[in-house]
């Protein structure tokens, strides 16, 4: 009976994790401020806001992910994309607080995060969030 109860215990609360998780996905959410970048993020900034998608080898959503970024920074000045792999750099994806792949992060040119979306990002939600900072 014990066993029973242990069970129903963790499925239930593997249940509540995916769905809060399920429930963030794609959303977009404030950034938040860390002390210093990572160089591989550093280096990639340019001027305007840049989106910084960290990616993994394997991902299936980080290609469909690229995809969609890369047609939004395309497509609208000041914005531009960068997808930063982090299989084998781990330590980027821990200095940046990140837990799953892919996530997107938008910097300006001075390093400041402004948002942060995990999943695959709806993009008309990231470029209304963006746009006080996209140059008219």
């Amino acid at each position: 009976m014990t066993g029973l109860v242990v069970t129903a215990a963790v499925f239930a609360a593997g249940l509540v994790i995916g769905l809060v998780l399920r429930g963030r996905e794609g959303k977009v959410r404030s950034g938040k401020q860390r002390a210093g970048l990572p160089a591989p993020v550093a280096e990639s900034l340019g001027p305007g806001v840049t989106l910084v998608q960290i990616s993994t080898t394997f991902c299936a959503p980080c290609r469909h992910t690229r995809a969609r970024l890369s047609a939004l920074a395309e497509r609208q000045e000041g914005l531009r994309h960068v997808d930063i792999d982090v299989t084998n750099q781990p330590e980027v994806a821990h200095a940046l607080g990140v837990l799953r792949t892919p996530t997107t992060i938008a910097y300006t040119a001075s390093g400041t995060e402004i948002v942060r979306v995990s999943g695959l990002p709806e993009t008309d939600s990231l470029l209304a969030a963006l746009r006080p900072h996209l140059a008219a």
